[in-house]
């Protein structure tokens, strides 16, 4: 599978945010697969599933189960995983939370934006980013 076709996995557990996000992502063309968890439990159990890994993970950092940040750091930990792109997508501003993010390994902090169409803009610039600018980890 050429890097271009390796998915999309979101971690999201506001159905609205998932919503925009997917929307964002068709809008930018982005054809790439596109996987689902809504909560950290699903996001370990389906990410050590996917076959091949996703080009990124989206990830929210308030789950249920386990938060954002555990998951984060479980990828981190898993040679399987470790090198995976990670780009934490939060409504959070917090100095601590991106902080955190950051000591846990995240690649990039996004900030989902408030207005409607700066969330569809900042969703798709990243999704292009990962999905075909960036070269995958061999």
């Amino acid at each position: 599978m050429t890097p271009s076709l390796r998915p999309v996995f979101l971690v999201e557990d506001n159905p609205d945010d998932e919503q925009l996000t997917l929307r964002s992502l068709r809008k930018a063309k982005i054809t790439n697969p596109i996987f689902i968890a809504r909560n950290g439990e699903e996001a370990l159990t389906l990410l050590s599933e996917l076959k091949p890994l996703p080009a990124v993970v989206l990830l929210d950092l308030k789950l249920p189960k386990l938060d954002g940040f555990e998951v984060l750091r479980q990828i981190r930990t898993s040679p399987k995983t470790k090198t995976l792109p990670v780009v934490v997508l939060t409504s959070s501003s917090e100095d601590r939370d991106i902080i955190e993010s950051y000591d846990s390994g995240a690649n990039s902090y996004v900030r989902k934006p408030v207005d409607f169409k700066e969330f569809v803009e900042a969703v798709s610039q990243l999704g292009l980013y990962w999905t075909l600018v960036s070269e995958p980890h061999p």
